[in-house]
């Protein structure tokens, strides 16, 4: 497999661009997006099976079964994050590795509702909140530890908007090649 191939593998919508100015269209959009994205998860996966929950959908990454356990469990840190730079000034956030948490047990054998359930129930906490901040709310930020960077909270929002359609993408990808769709 060539480089270009597997970046392609790795990044099959790209990587998140976003925009210099965020408007509010944007903004919008990517609410939409993360509004829309458990049940479109969800109907993606629900007819899957065991055998193809655990396929890679790419070499040396992820089971598709890890793939939804770390959309839970990486959607939950960035709900925590919102509301840490919500009622913090410039929170340094924690981080976390995500790739032992994906190697955790529960992440390699646990029946996927649990986190199709759980996405449902942080993304309508997400939403419900990202839909009543003002301009100013959109300006905080928090600090990532290990670029030591501001991340912007209207950024973020792309950022997982994108990252939710991002992995949608390896899992649809894989299926359609598998005939399994």
């Amino acid at each position: 497999m060539t480089e270009q191939e597997l970046q392609k593998l790795k990044y099959p919508i790209g990587q998140f661009d976003c925009p210099s100015n965020i408007s509010s269209e944007h903004i919008e959009s990517w609410i939409s997006i993360l509004e829309h994205f458990p049940k479109r998860l969800e109907n993606l996966v629900c007819r899957l099976t065991n055998d193809q929950l655990d396929t890679v959908y790419r070499p040396d990454g992820w089971t598709l079964r890890q793939v939804v356990h770390h959309l839970a469990d990486s959607h939950h840190h960035s709900y925590a994050r919102f509301k840490w730079a919500l009622t913090e000034d410039k929170p340094v956030i924690k981080a976390y590795y995500e790739d032992r948490w994906a190697i955790l047990f529960d992440s390699k054998i646990a029946p996927i509702e649990l986190s199709l359930l759980h996405l449902e129930a942080v993304h309508a906490k997400l939403v419900y909140l990202l839909k009543g901040l003002s301009n100013a709310e959109l300006d905080k930020c928090f600090i990532h530890p290990e670029t030591q960077s501001e991340v912007v909270l209207k950024k973020n929002i792309g950022v997982y908007a994108w990252h939710g359609n991002h992995h949608y993408a390896h899992i649809e990808n894989l299926m359609k090649k598998n005939n399994w769709i």
